[in-house]
């Protein structure tokens, strides 16, 4: 990692810049495997786990009983706490439900809004290097909670064509029936347009690698909502002299062992901070068994040591972090001041990889500077606000006028009749 002391505010963006992505280049890849798919339906799905997984697929949904087999194969140690984090992101997002909002306006005029499920939903969950079963809980639970009619999950297989166990027992364990075994740009494409196996859903969420978020670019262009934008993984930890710097080494660690294309930063308050921060990262780096993939995002990476809070505050609004670490003195003032991160991470003791797993905070995540602009999932993400109006008789000839003016003002003489023609009914002038 490079080390840039106070650097000049109009030298942010450069050196926060993350690592380029093609999309262009990338989508002229994904658009053929999205309309093999779109033609082809399962037999397209068979044919590119052969060409990308090198397995031959016969059935595409998981069984019953690969389900109950996969149960046998996950350690219990793994079992229970796969069982408490279920248990604490159930407890925080069950909490973010919101009651229905009903009230009168004025009198006779009465609005309302109330949340109603999005009926179809597909889960991508990552099988490759590093297979997401926490991703499950991630979307599965909200899903569940919110009461989505459809839930669908797809996971590439493995050379042994099964999707790895600690995936299909946690699917089981919230309740997700159908589970694909897809992965890619086509299990996007999949549930972008349906085939045999894998019903077109109205909703696409989950992390995946460049393929797989080209592919979910495409689907909005075909109606298909999805989660947010996203690309590769990043952390961004801002650390003063109360900080612990072999900590502050293991959650930079932490996501550079992601994947080649992950970015984190480090933003000190002194040099001297710094130095001890990546002298730490040296060391442990060397003990990795991802220690390659962790050097390759280390290589993109950027230490700042900005002697100025609210400079440093400044900057780490500018990146908009998919995750923020404040190992600072004064935290809490500190995370009143970010404007611009998908989940903040608060003092010496929450290290990032709580949220990641089982805190109850969702991990899916806004990257790439989304952060300005995208929340992470919750149950909101899940469900649609509808609005509802009843108007009386009294509160039309309340309102009416009002509407009838201002109908007027923008020439929609339409508009306009539709409120006069029943006020003259109500006072008898038809």
């Amino acid at each position: 990692m490079k080390v840039l002391v106070n650097p000049p505010k109009n030298s942010w963006k450069k050196e926060l810049a993350r690592p380029a992505i093609k999309l262009k280049d990338i989508e002229k890849i994904v658009k053929p495997i999205m309309q093999k798919v779109k033609r082809q339906g399962d037999k397209a799905l068979r044919k590119f786990a052969l060409e990308y997984d090198h397995v031959e697929i016969d059935r595409l949904l998981v069984t019953k009983e690969e389900i109950e087999e996969a149960k046998e194969l996950v350690p219990m140690d793994l079992k229970k706490s796969i069982q408490q984090a279920l248990e604490n992101i159930t407890k925080f997002h069950e909490a973010q439900k919101t009651p229905d909002l009903e009230m009168e306006v004025m009198e006779g005029v009465t609005c309302m809004r109330r949340s109603v499920a999005v009926q179809k939903v597909g889960l991508y969950i990552p099988g490759g290097t590093a297979p997401l079963f926490s991703t499950v809980l991630m979307l599965g639970v909200p899903a569940k909670l919110a009461g989505c009619e459809e839930v669908v999950l797809c996971s590439p297989p493995n050379a042994e064509g099964k999707i790895h166990p600690a995936i299909l027992y946690t699917a089981d364990l919230v309740g997700i029936p159908t589970v694909v075994k897809a992965g890619g740009a086509q299990a996007i494409a999949a549930f972008t347009y349906g085939t045999q196996s894998v019903p077109k859903v109205d909703k696409i969420f989950g992390p995946g690698n460049q393929y797989v978020t080209a592919a979910k670019q495409l689907a909005i262009k075909k109606g298909v909502a999805i989660d947010m934008p996203a690309g590769p993984s990043e952390v961004l930890v801002y650390a003063d002299e109360t900080a612990i710097p072999a900590f502050v080494a293991a959650d930079l660690l932490s996501q550079a062992e992601h994947g080649i294309d992950s970015q984190v930063v480090l933003v000190c308050s002194s040099e001297k901070i710094a130095k001890k921060t990546l002298k730490e990262v040296d060391a442990q780096l060397t003990k990795l068994p991802r220690q390659k993939i962790a050097q390759k995002a280390l290589d993109n990476s950027v230490a700042f040591v900005m002697s100025n809070q609210d400079k440093a505050i400044a900057l780490i609004n500018e990146y908009a972090p998919e995750h923020l670490i404040l190992s600072v003195a004064d935290e809490d003032e500190v995370a009143a001041r970010i404007v611009n991160a998908g989940s903040v991470f608060l003092g010496n003791y929450t290290p990032e990889s709580a949220g990641d797993y089982a805190s109850g905070t969702n991990h899916t995540l806004p990257t790439n500077g989304y952060a300005r602009n995208h929340s992470g999932v919750s149950l909101d993400s899940f469900v649609k606000k509808i609005t509802y109006q009843k108007i009386t008789e009294k509160g039309l000839l309340n309102l009416g006028p009002t509407v009838e003016v201002m109908a007027g003002s923008e020439s929609l003489e339409a508009h306009k009749n539709a409120v006069t023609i029943r006020i003259n009914h109500i006072n008898g002038k038809d």
